[in-house]
């Protein structure tokens, strides 16, 4: 038994340095929003300039998610390997200069590439930014400065639509300039992150002990030593470990919850449009209005988390997220001509609470696993997670067309009923744990042990 030991990066109060890497480390996410956003606006002109069939259609669309599956899944072991630091940034130089190129391609080959490569950047991104941002963040704030960067998606979703929708009649080169435009978040994000220090906890467990005081120094006063910091047991880095037994059900939890929520929420978000229509909501701008505001209300709903993670745990706003969006799919399933307003009010109720689980996509990961193989953590689970947000995206028009958009409705609720009984079953609470604990403290089923005494201090079995 041992008592929880003070770290002033896990209990420190929260400094501008914390506020400003938050930022910094969500624009990765954001770039993703716009970047996975502004190709469906890019689309409408691309089609006319090149004339492309379908395949070539789907093709692009999707290019991103392919490579962010690749750069997920290579450059989250490669951030444990070599560092945070120098990948938080190589990343967005590569993206910067992919953006650029955009610009110049002459067919659809090419701009598959140029996406393809985006994406890999991208998901090289998610790894690196979320494992930096955890290992800076106090515990008292980790939830909701995590929950930032699932906000941030949404929000770069929103600026693609308006950037979009605004370079729309630029001329037949439009679809060029779209594209393009993603340089300029891109250059912005890549200056604020310039000065970003590598994290303590990675220096220490790669014997860097000089490197790492300094830093601490730097931030946290001249006062500080490394007994300031917890740091857990050295692990060597291997994706095998992540299904060791110490893990493996950590591991399983993650990626079930992820993709059970992913499923329906991307396939939903993205063909907000087409379900309205199918529900026949496709008089005057109803759906429209519609599609605009289940778009708003996916932003509000992580926004509102983000308040919520710190106070009531990471357990219950997984639990009573996956509950609340169960039922308004089931609504949706079971009463496919229901009224005009009901139809919508069900749809905003799931994009709402769906904030609630989103935004634990990058917490639960990111605090489950120790420094050695965060990085490989969150990135083989981003990696999975795209597998399902490909299959609800390819899946979704499929399913209207052979089942009905009230059984496609059930379908999807049966996937969220999937998900909150994997939360009420394996979901483990790590709010007020310290890194050092939340990654540490498993007993042989791969879940939390701790205690309180008497003074009300957390004791880890």
């Amino acid at each position: 038994m041992s008592i929880n030991k003070r770290s002033i990066v896990d209990d420190s109060p929260l400094k501008r340095f914390h506020i400003n890497l938050t930022i910094f480390s969500a624009g990765g996410p954001f770039l993703d929003g716009y970047l996975l956003s502004i190709i469906g606006m890019a689309l409408i002109p691309l089609n006319k300039a090149f004339e492309i069939n379908a395949l070539w259609n789907g093709l692009i669309g999707a290019s991103a998610l392919i490579g962010i599956f690749i750069g997920g899944l290579i450059f989250g072991y490669l951030s444990d390997k070599i560092g945070r630091e120098v990948m938080y940034r190589v990343d967005l130089i590569a993206f910067l200069v992919l953006s650029i190129l955009q610009l110049f391609v002459t067919n659809v080959e090419q701009l598959f590439i140029l996406r393809l490569l985006i994406g890999i950047a991208i998901g090289a991104d998610y790894p690196i930014a979320t494992s930096l941002l955890t290992e800076f963040a106090p515990k008292k704030y980790r939830g909701k400065m995590l929950g930032v960067l699932t906000a941030a998606w949404y929000f770069g979703a929103a600026v693609a639509y308006f950037v979009g929708f605004f370079l729309l009649d630029a001329g037949p080169d439009a679809w060029r300039w779209m594209l393009g435009s993603s340089t300029i978040p891109t250059l912005i994000v890549l200056l604020l992150r310039l000065k970003t220090p590598e994290s303590p906890r990675w220096l220490l467990s790669k014997g860097k002990k000089e490197k790492a005081l300094a830093i601490m120094k730097q931030i946290y006063g001249e006062s500080t030593t490394l007994e300031d910091i917890s740091i857990e047991k050295k692990q060597k880095i291997s994706f095998a470990k992540l299904f060791g037994p110490v893990y493996r059900k950590r591991t399983t939890f993650v990626l079930l919850f992820w993709n059970f929520q992913l499923i329906p929420m991307f396939a939903i978000y993205t063909f907000a449009p087409t379900l309205l229509d199918t529900f026949n909501l496709n008089k005057g701008n109803l759906g429209h209005i519609g599609s605009a505001l289940i778009s708003l209300l996916f932003f509000v709903g992580n926004t509102a988390a983000i308040f919520f993670i710190d106070r009531i745990g990471r357990r219950a706003l997984l639990i009573w997220g996956f509950f609340f969006t169960t039922m308004a799919l089931l609504g949706l399933g079971l009463a496919p001509n229901a009224s005009s307003w009901l139809i919508i009010s069900l749809f905003l109720m799931y994009a709402f609470f769906a904030g609630a689980p989103a935004i634990l996509e990058w917490a639960y990961p990111n605090e489950l696993f120790p420094t050695e193989i965060r990085g490989t953590a969150v990135g083989f689970a981003t990696t999975v997670s795209r597998l399902g947000a490909t299959l609800g995206t390819f899946g979704l028009p499929i399913a209207l067309s052979n089942f009905g958009v009230g059984n496609t409705m059930l379908m999807a609720a049966g996937l969220n009923i999937i998900g909150l009984i994997i939360s009420i079953a394996w979901a483990p609470e790590t709010m007020n744990l310290n890194l050092d604990e939340s990654s540490r403290a498993v007993d042989e089923t791969g879940n939390v042990k701790m205690i309180k005494n008497e003074n009300e201090e957390t004791i880890v079995i």
